[in-house]
């Protein structure tokens, strides 16, 4: 029973921890260290709704959730279960391994389609995109709305429209660049693939929807940083605002665009400079991980 109240308690320590994550401001100072807070809290979330369950059905062996599981598979394997374990015990124990086949086949699905999504737009590139000099490692749409986006994968594709490059001036074309590349190079599908297959999986808890547009807002705030980094505010601030008003924005399937999220918010952000928020960033990832830490010690013992 011991291990069922700290798989709840686990549970319940991911969902208070989001709802202040989802409150926070100093996150989008720090979107490293929040992306990492998150992800430390999808995995808790996994754990602890696949480990509830399973302990709950697994309380007769009055032992650790790993060593119990198997011990019953064993006790399964020889046909000699031990007494007070019923049926209503082996429905929760199946409870909890079905969770955690769904968590699996819906990011096995989510990895699936997104690859597919992205070969078949990769295809699409080379018959209808082309390359030019004034746009050096991007390929060209000719399409007259506002399109930038980057293509990710083992071979990654930063694509921008011509609408674009009459849109933009040539800094902040340039800035706009570095943060398609910047999304590339940390793998930012990779970061957000998790929070897409717990929304697949779990599409009734509105947290965990929640979840997903943070992280998703947060991935673009990182990708702006590295952009930044070697360019001006300015220049990407006046990128990000004429996509928010040329309106026809394009970002198609597995793909990660500059501008697809919550620009006005972006804009702000890059127009008010302030440090990192290193201390409030360090104690929110120590709770995050020990919080992630807990159900997995206890699928462990």
């Amino acid at each position: 029973m011991a291990h069922t109240l700290h798989f709840a308690a686990s549970m319940v320590a991911c969902w208070l921890i989001a709802q202040v994550l989802a409150r926070s401001t100093w996150t989008w100072r720090s979107p490293r260290v929040a992306i990492l807070c998150w992800q430390a809290i999808g995995l808790g979330v996994g754990l602890s709704a696949m480990g509830l369950p399973i302990a709950l059905g697994l309380a007769p062996y009055q032992r650790g959730t790993g060593s119990a599981l198997l011990a019953l598979v064993d006790d399964l394997w020889h046909g000699t279960l031990p007494a007070g374990l019923g049926a209503l015990h082996l429905g929760l124990v199946g409870v909890g391994l079905g969770v955690g086949a769904v968590l699996l086949t819906t990011t096995v699905r989510s990895i699936h389609g997104t690859v597919r999504a992205q070969r078949r737009h990769r295809d699409l590139l080379t018959l209808v995109a082309r390359r030019d000099p004034t746009v050096p490692g991007a390929l060209v749409l000719d399409h007259p709305g506002a399109a930038a986006y980057c293509l990710p994968g083992v071979k990654p594709r930063v694509v921008v429209s011509a609408g674009t490059l009459s849109l933009l001036d040539r800094a902040e074309l340039a800035a706009v660049l570095t943060h398609e590349r910047a999304h590339a190079q940390e793998r930012h599908d990779l970061v957000l693939l998790p929070f897409t297959a717990l929304c697949r999986a779990l599409p009734w808890i509105r947290w965990v929807r929640d979840a997903h547009e943070r992280v998703s807002l947060l991935v673009e705030m990182r990708a702006d940083d590295k952009a930044r980094e070697l360019h001006a505010e300015a220049p990407l601030a006046g990128a990000l605002r004429r996509f928010a008003a040329a309106g026809n924005r394009i970002t198609p399937a597995g793909a990660l665009g500059v501008g697809d999220r919550d620009l006005d918010v972006r804009v702000q952000r890059l127009l008010v400079t302030e440090r990192p928020a290193r201390l409030l960033g360090a104690t929110a990832l120590t709770v995050t991980v020990t919080v992630a830490a807990l159900p997995v010690s206890l699928f462990l013992s």
